[in-house]
This record gives structure tokens, sequence and C-alpha cells, in this order.
């Protein structure tokens, strides 16, 4: 799959940008009729673990996701439906991740150390293994200025620059399998 160019980048963030409160509803529906499970890890699961640091981060995390599946869309077509897809290829996402994101819940006994390098090897895969770079660096702005606006979201950060990186990720491999089925 080929990286945006800025061009198109900041085209398809104006069309993400641009649709109104009605459209985005049906979209974020037909989201989760196409794309379940996915759907619900990006707008369920990931948002929890961005609150655990703040609140007001998982509410702009939840924002970006809605612009990066706007700008998928508008860039590369609509979804492929889940029912299209390999049976289990939500699950062999979940899997390639599962203990790094574990690693982001305090809550779960882990050694420190061992906590520290899945982080670690977390947030350098989620930034490495996606192709659209100018997408994430845009978001990532997107964060550090939210962030700025008060202290107490500065703890979030990281977090929230490395689950949007992960949804990026998500999505092109969503996109690159469905074509590679297609051909």
């Amino acid at each position: 799959m080929q990286e945006l160019t800025n061009q198109e980048l900041y085209q398809a963030l104006a069309y993400a940008r641009s649709i109104d409160e009605d459209t985005g509803r049906k979209m974020l529906e037909q989201f989760q009729l196409d794309q379940t499970a996915l759907a619900q890890t990006i707008f369920g699961v990931f948002p929890a673990l961005v609150a655990k640091e703040n609140q007001d981060m998982s509410y702009l995390f939840m924002d970006l996701c809605f612009d990066v599946l706007c700008i998928f869309q508008k860039a590369f077509g609509p979804l492929p439906p889940q029912n299209e897809m390999d049976f289990d290829w939500a699950a062999k996402q979940a899997v390639l991740m599962d203990a790094e994101l574990q690693s982001l819940i305090q809550e779960n006994p882990m050694d420190d150390k061992l906590r520290a390098k899945l982080q670690d090897r977390f947030t350098k895969r989620a930034f490495e293994d996606s192709p659209q770079m100018g997408l994430v660096k845009l978001m990532n702005e997107a964060i550090d200025d939210y962030a700025s606006e008060s202290p107490s979201r500065v703890s979030a950060i990281k977090p929230t620059q490395t689950m949007i990186a992960v949804v990026i990720r998500l999505f092109d491999n969503l996109y690159t399998q469905a074509s590679g089925k297609a051909l």
C-alpha cells in the first residue's frame, strides 16, 4: 500500500473534518457493521487504555480515530466487510499485539522490566510498521497540540500517540489484506 502524499493526506483530512454529524454517525454505524471486531477494539478497548491516563485524551483519541477512518475511506475506498476477510484476520492482529497491549494495563501483574521492554517494543513497532508515516506525524502533532492545553494531559501523550499509530497500522493492514485477496 502506498503512502499518502501530503496533498492526498490534507484533502482526505479536509473531507473528514467537513462531514456533518448525521453523516458521521452513519459512517460509524456502517463501520461497526462491516468491521465489528475492529470497531469494538478501536472505539472500545483502545480509548479505555488511554482513559487510564487521561479522560480528555481518550475523547481526542476517538475523534482522531474517526479522522483516520474517514481518511482511509477517502483515499483508498470503502472498507472491506469483515465477512470478505480471512475468518481469523482480526484474531491474528490481536495475537500479534496481545502481550504488548497487556503491558499497557498497569493493573495486570507483570515484572517491571518486562513491562518496560514490551511497552518500548510496542511503541517502536507501532511507528515502524506503518507505511503511513505522514498520517502518523499529523495525528501526533494534533495530540501534542491538544495535550499542551492542559498539564494533566501530558502523561497521556505517549499512550495516545502509540494507540493512534496502532489504529493507522490496523487500517493499513486491513486494506492491504483486502487488496491482496482481490488479486
